[in-house]
């Protein structure tokens, strides 16, 4: 992965998941304090899982000057101008879900890749990079993470640390194919209501 892939996608991830951070912190009628600290929870929330996870210094994620600043005028754009989303809001939580679960498991994975760590590091660490700011936003806002229960919510993310983890696709063209995938799995799998099943049933029913 070059670097401006890297950047762009460091990027868009960032203020997608500051956007449905915000999204869910106006739903649940917070004040402004706590929109912002949600927005930037679900922003930075999974770089700082990954770190944990994959041993990198927690403090890293405070040297990202650039993307606290995008991920600050997102916020302030949603709480500027609420009236454009409108009832809207579930819908667009989703779609800026998905591009930021996208974005930041691409990033995660290629993260533990650079690092050469086991294939099932790459793909822990596209998860928690991708579903981490939604786990602690959903915790914070009250709300059940989804990652637990809908919509295949970390599968997707699961696949792209996959597919990156095993070296089968290259060059930022076919990141792009990926990210859009991504993208469009997981929009899908809200509007289908896709579902990992909950639990296994082996015990037959009585006649």
């Amino acid at each position: 992965m070059t670097d401006v892939t890297w950047e762009v996608l460091n990027i868009i991830g960032t203020i997608a998941f500051a956007i449905s951070g915000a999204f869910i912190a106006l739903e649940a009628k917070y004040d402004i304090l706590g929109v912002y600290i949600l927005g930037f929870t679900t922003a930075f929330g999974g770089g700082l899982i990954r770190n944990l996870v994959i041993g990198i210094p927690v403090q890293n994620i405070w040297i990202q000057s650039t993307l606290f600043k995008f991920a600050f005028l997102a916020i302030t754009v949603v709480l500027i101008l609420p009236s454009i989303w409108g009832g809207l809001w579930k819908k667009s939580i989703v779609f800026f879900d998905a591009i930021g679960l996208a974005a930041f498991a691409i990033q995660g994975a290629n993260y533990a890749v650079s690092m050469e760590v086991p294939i099932i590091a790459v793909v822990l660490a596209a998860i928690m990079t991708g579903t981490g700011g939604g786990i602690l936003r959903d915790l914070f806002a009250g709300r059940k993470p989804m990652i637990f229960y809908s919509e295949v919510y970390a599968l997707w993310a699961a696949i792209a640390g996959l597919i990156i983890g095993l070296d089968w696709l290259r060059g930022p063209y076919v990141v792009i194919i990926l990210f859009i995938s991504i993208v469009v799995l997981r929009i899908l799998s809200a509007y289908f209501n896709w579902n990992l099943p909950h639990y296994f049933n082996f015990k037959k029913e009585r006649e």
